[in-house]
């Protein structure tokens, strides 16, 4: 499978490496030249135990790469989770959303054929919907054999389905 990760913090990077070394093809995109280009040379810009040498193993392999071009890896991809950053929105500590909107609609731009978009964890449950109505051109439901696919963001033809998919943790 060919998986995007849009931002590689914490979970954009963590989660991208344990999918290459699970056998994916994945590329890790960040708007951050300097982080890209440091990730590319082996330097970690977090840590996390035994990251470095999976970080190290999987691109040696070819399934794990880096990128700034938002555009030829979500094209190229199967499935893209959407790991930006979500700050406490000064005044009322709720998270901010707006990255993540803004990460969906540029999807949305590039997304060809069947692609699933993933929010991360640490969304509040709705974000995936409301990512959804961000988008310019929502394609209309469909269902897969084993699951409902959400309303797409995406502004392919209806013949091209693309979903939005949140998965939300409980704690």
């Amino acid at each position: 499978m060919r998986i995007t990760m849009i931002g590689s913090g914490y979970v954009g990077l963590v989660s991208g490496v344990c999918f290459a070394d699970f056998g994916h093809d994945v590329i890790c995109v960040d708007k951050d030249l300097s982080k890209i280009e440091a990730l590319r040379e082996g330097r970690i810009p977090i840590y996390e135990p035994g990251l470095e040498q999976l970080v190290a193993e999987n691109t040696s392999t070819g399934r794990l790469s880096f990128s700034t071009d938002v555009g030829e890896s979500v094209r190229s991809a199967d499935v893209v989770f959407i790991a930006v950053g979500t700050p406490s929105r000064r005044g009322d500590g709720h998270a901010d959303l707006s990255y993540v909107y803004a990460a969906a609609r540029e999807i949305a731009t590039y997304v060809e054929g069947f692609t699933v978009i993933v929010t991360k964890s640490t969304v509040p449950v709705g974000t995936g919907t409301k990512s959804s109505a961000s988008c310019a051109k929502p394609i209309p439901r469909r269902m897969s054999p084993s699951f409902p696919i959400p309303n797409s963001c995406a502004k392919a033809p209806p013949s091209r389905i693309s979903s939005v998919l949140t998965v939300s943790s409980s704690g």
